[in-house]
């Protein structure tokens, strides 16, 4: 990282680094894209993976903190921008650099009203076209009465934004169309089963061929981010069930990590563990619920009722212990919450059991069906390079030659002390996104046979946390591995008991995002396949 160092103030002499756990590269907004631009193609450390655009309002100013990755050292880097103007605020599109940056542009558009100039689309995200002010702002005036809920249809437009830089640094804004003016637009959602969600796709067809698809997903949105700013840090915790629901336990895991590594907490040994066992149970169920619902969607109903036998068993599981079957509620700031059910080591074991059996079903009854193959192998490819580029994580990542999983890459609580493989494959297509999750079935089921072993009968469950929390002021990233991939946690604290801002990082933006691209020039029934494939989950994408 110091060579980094060396080499960002060789280039960028203008710019300020702050060391940390992540270097902090504040840069003017003139040298924004330039710098970026260097950091994707350095040859020794390509920082060439997005994880996340954290739009911020600092009262004062108005800008973004962006994580870099690089999939050759696994290092981190961010760089700040900012601008002081607040009525017309404008920064630099790095869409061009990163496919996934001009969604990522959008979302911060639309609750910050920063335009990003080069962006080919700058339309909001998921407020309505006609909605007044930008929520995440700290000045933003939340009058029911200006924004009043209306029984009319939501106007919608064909034309999206573009803003470009002039030579004289004015912002050009034109007008152009999402779709061809000849284009045969057909709307797939947001009440059709296969969008798994209030999910709309307007896509453009020629016959049954797919030419372009806009996602629309602004259906669901509750304001996560905007709550937690009013919320101490325990009271935000709840929220995490509320997203990637079946990813429950592992994002209270990543904003338990968070927070506990800005207080400087340390988390018994025996929590860790119990966190742990409870993240890949939740993985198990996931994948199975997903195999399930995806043979559904492409008419094999039977599948679902046999990956449900093991999702009810987990379920029944978790349920002892936590209480609930879907909003657990389990981790908390410091732990867990509650003892483990006296029963769960002899349930874990009995589930483990079934596994072999269950998979070996599971692959007899769809994957070697000649119908599945036909219908998945080779639809909806998907390359190493563009997966990165999209920032597709998760299963959906490995399916393309991207070894992206984050408890093998950023690992944290037991999982260093874990033999496990990552499951990698090179093809792309959605028969592989399938195979992924199969696999790693087993994968997680060694991972709860070592964490038994592991699991002492006593011990603590929680470390002493304050009543009252207050972090110190300063900012932080985790970064877990949901059940659809990378969550990240971005936390930025002004020494309150409330988060300052509070930035949530998830797989399904990015994965119901790449749809239009793996599915030009496929066929209708095709992206009901790719779409299932990528397996989003749309409370998780519109939080």
């Amino acid at each position: 990282m110091a060579n980094l160092q060396e080499k960002i103030a060789k280039a960028f002499p203008e710019a300020k680094m702050t060391e940390g756990e992540i270097l902090l590269v504040e840069i003017p907004d003139n040298k924004l894209h330039e710098l970026v631009k260097s950091l994707r193609d350095d040859a020794e450390t390509p920082f060439d993976y997005l994880v996340t655009i954290v739009g911020m309002d600092w009262v004062t100013s108005l800008g973004c903190v962006y994580y870099l990755t690089s999939t050759k050292t696994k290092e981190f880097v961010s760089v700040k921008v900012s601008t002081e103007d607040r009525d017309n605020p404008c920064l630099t599109s790095i869409a061009d650099l990163y496919r996934i940056a001009g969604i990522y542009e959008r979302e911060v558009y639309d609750f910050y009203g920063i335009v990003f100039a080069g962006n080919p689309d700058m339309r909001r995200l998921f407020l309505s076209i006609d909605w007044k002010g930008f929520p995440l702002r700290k000045d933003y005036d939340a009058d029911p009465a200006l924004n009043p809920p209306t029984t009319d249809s939501e106007r919608q437009s064909d034309f999206t934004q573009t803003y470009t830089r002039q030579a004289d640094g004015t912002v050009k804004r034109e007008e152009v169309r999402v779709f061809g003016e000849d284009d045969f637009v057909v709307n797939i959602g947001p009440q059709h089963p296969a969008t798994h969600g209030v999910l709309r796709f307007r896509t453009a067809v020629d016959g049954e061929t797919i030419k372009k698809i806009d996602v629309y997903m602004g259906y669901i949105h509750r304001g996560v981010e905007k709550l937690c700013e009013d919320l101490t840090y325990m009271q935000t915790l709840h929220f995490m069930d509320r997203l990637d629901y079946f990813s429950a336990h592992n994002y209270h895991h990543g904003l338990c990590l968070c927070i506990e590594k800005a207080a400087g907490i340390e988390v018994p040994r025996r929590a860790q563990i119990l966190r742990v066992i409870f993240d890949e149970l939740s993985r198990i169920a996931s994948h199975c619920l997903f195999m399930g619902t995806f043979c559904m969607d492409l008419g094999a109903t039977t599948m679902l009722f046999y990956t449900l036998r093991v999702r009810e068993q987990i379920l029944d599981i978790m349920e002892k212990t936590c209480g609930a079957r879907m909003t657990f509620n389990y981790d908390v700031i410091g732990g867990v919450m509650a003892e483990p059910d006296p029963d769960l080591k002899k349930d874990i074991r009995a589930l483990l059991d079934t596994i072999p059996a269950n998979v070996k079903e599971y692959k007899k009854i769809f994957t070697g069906n000649v119908i599945a193959k036909n219908r998945m192998e080779g639809v909806g490819i998907l390359s190493r390079e563009d997966a990165i580029s999209y920032a597709i994580t998760g299963p959906s990542g490995r399916a393309s030659g991207w070894a992206c999983d984050v408890r093998k890459t950023h690992p944290y609580a037991v999982y260093p002390e874990l033999k496990f493989e990552q499951v990698v494959r090179e093809e792309g297509d959605s028969m592989v996104r399938f195979n992924n999750r199969l696999d790693e079935v087993e994968q997680s089921a060694a991972i709860l046979e070592q964490l038994l072993e592991m699991l002492p009968d006593e011990g603590e469950i929680c470390a002493k946390v304050p009543k009252v929390l207050k972090l110190p002021q300063g900012h932080w990233f985790q970064v877990v591995e949901g059940c659809r991939g990378l969550f990240g946690v971005y936390i930025e604290s002004d020494g309150s008991t409330k988060p300052f801002r509070l930035k949530l990082a998830t797989p399904s933006l990015p994965a119901a995002a790449v749809v239009d691209h793996i599915t030009s020039g496929m066929k209708i029934a095709d992206l009901i396949t790719i779409g299932g494939s990528m397996d989003y989950i749309v409370p998780d994408m519109d939080r």
